[in-house]
């Protein structure tokens, strides 16, 4: 269990992040046309996982901008952007940003992923979704960098997240 804050009070995770050097667990989310996607629908590539609340948020829209910007200099890395919104509702997003460099994955089925990767809020007003978080792996899933941000309000460490897939 990993303790976080939400403007300023105390809320946990159900468990930790991969650890670095790890394989990283295999998920099942949901696409923009409602279909199940695990890693292996990634192979090959490095992939920068951007694990938000919901994307109807100022500071997970623009973590959402700002990696959509490296990942148009930067087609060999996948950017998936998490989070429990519906797929509708993601797609919409980034139809409205013109934001076409980032894969949106949803948790509406079921939220194994969030519990895997501990990143499952359990506590306070968030209970149910994800903490903000950060996960890059190398071309084999295997976890070469990652940030559960410690205040729920603030942006991901940008630097530390891409410098990790140079």
């Amino acid at each position: 269990m990993a303790e976080i804050t939400l403007q300023g009070n105390s809320i946990h995770t159900n468990g930790d992040l991969p650890k670095a050097d790890s394989q990283a667990p295999d998920f099942v989310l949901v696409n923009g046309d409602l279909e199940d996607v695990n890693l292996s629908s990634y192979a090959g590539k490095k992939k920068l996982l951007n694990i938000v609340p919901s994307l109807d948020t100022p500071v997970c829209a623009t973590s959402t901008k700002k990696f959509n910007e490296f990942a148009k200099k930067n087609p060999d890395v996948v950017m998936l952007v998490i989070s429990a919104d519906l797929p509708f509702a993601q797609q919409r997003f980034c139809g409205d940003e013109g934001l076409s460099n980032v894969v949106p994955l949803s948790m509406m089925r079921n939220n194994s992923f969030a519990k895997d990767y501990g990143v499952m809020i359990e506590d306070g007003p968030l209970a149910g979704v994800t903490a903000r978080a950060v996960v890059v792996l190398d071309e084999q899933d295997r976890v070469i960098y990652t940030q559960l941000v410690p205040e729920i309000g603030d942006e991901p460490d940008y630097e530390g997240a891409l410098a990790a897939l140079a």
